[in-house]
């Protein structure tokens, strides 16, 4: 799952069996990403074994062009694997580092599916920015948070404007601690009103993605704005890799579990061999 700011990996068996796993910020080196994680993925599995590769995520759709690989939309990816791990959940909320989407499920089933356009606004990279204006990293940004005895409220649309009202907030000496948990709160407000439309969103719902994954007021600001109970929520293993999981399901061997060998390793550059031989030195 190549994304805007990371790159994230599922290697799965036949069974199904979680073999690997890899989540790291690309820094637009992508193809460097790329080998550093195949490398680690044989240094893992072994040298001798057969795979199918499937690929998800705004910025792989071109990587699997060039490559000859398989690509499956991120959204759709993401769905593969509620249906096949959690068809308890009736709703998914997914944040990641330019983008956020949510996921409406029946009987396991997407029945409706909603992704905002490539923006900063609400997203990982908006909460990264956020970070920079007070000064701290995202970690002191989720402690600080928890701190808080209110919240405020401010645009998170656009960067512009938040950076308006935190300076403003700033010369009105509002707590750092308050000032955290309103970037949140702002991140919740803008996630929910843009894609629910009016919709509701039903429980048991799965939040995943980096940030929802990483730190724990955004899941809380999430919890107490749809005014939601613990046991309300599913933080499933890896939630950072879900659309990745759902590629790997994808591009599973077993045509039960998802779609048959994948023809994507055929004469890959960048994997070195075809479908269905050992890896080879990793070329760029």
């Amino acid at each position: 799952d190549i994304g805007s700011t990371t790159l994230k990996a599922i290697a799965i068996d036949e069974q199904d069996k979680l073999l690997f796993t890899y989540y790291e910020r690309h820094n637009a080196d992508v193809t460097g990403r790329m080998e550093h994680c195949f490398g680690q993925l044989r240094q893992t599995v072994g040298e001798e074994v057969q795979y199918s590769i499937c690929l998800t995520g705004s910025v792989a759709m071109g990587v699997a062009e060039r490559q000859g690989l398989d690509f499956v939309q991120e959204v759709v990816a993401a769905a593969e694997y509620v249906k096949h791990c959690h068809p308890e959940v009736a709703t998914m909320i997914d944040i990641g580092g330019e983008d956020a989407k949510i996921v409406l499920f029946e009987q396991g089933k997407a029945k409706d599916l909603r992704m905002n356009g490539n923006c900063a606004g609400g997203t990982g990279a908006f909460i990264d920015q956020m970070a920079v204006l007070l000064d701290v990293d995202v970690a002191a940004l989720d402690a600080l948070a928890r701190e808080a005895t209110q919240t405020y409220a401010i645009a998170s649309r656009c960067g512009v404007f938040c950076k308006t009202d935190i300076q403003n907030l700033i010369a009105k000496n509002a707590a750092k601690s308050d000032i955290a948990a309103s970037i949140f709160r702002a991140v919740t407000v803008q996630t929910v009103s843009t894609l629910a439309h009016g919709c509701e969103l039903r429980a048991p719902m799965m939040l995943v993605g980096g940030p929802l994954t990483f730190i724990p007021s955004l899941r809380k600001s999430f919890i107490d704005f749809l005014h939601l109970s613990e046991t309300d929520i599913i933080l499933p293993e890896e939630g950072a890799l879900i659309p990745a999981w759902g590629a790997a399901l994808k591009a599973s061997p077993n045509p039960s579990q998802g779609g048959g060998l994948s023809s994507a390793m055929t004469e890959s550059p960048l994997l070195g061999r075809g479908r269905g031989e050992a890896p080879g030195s990793l070329q760029p």
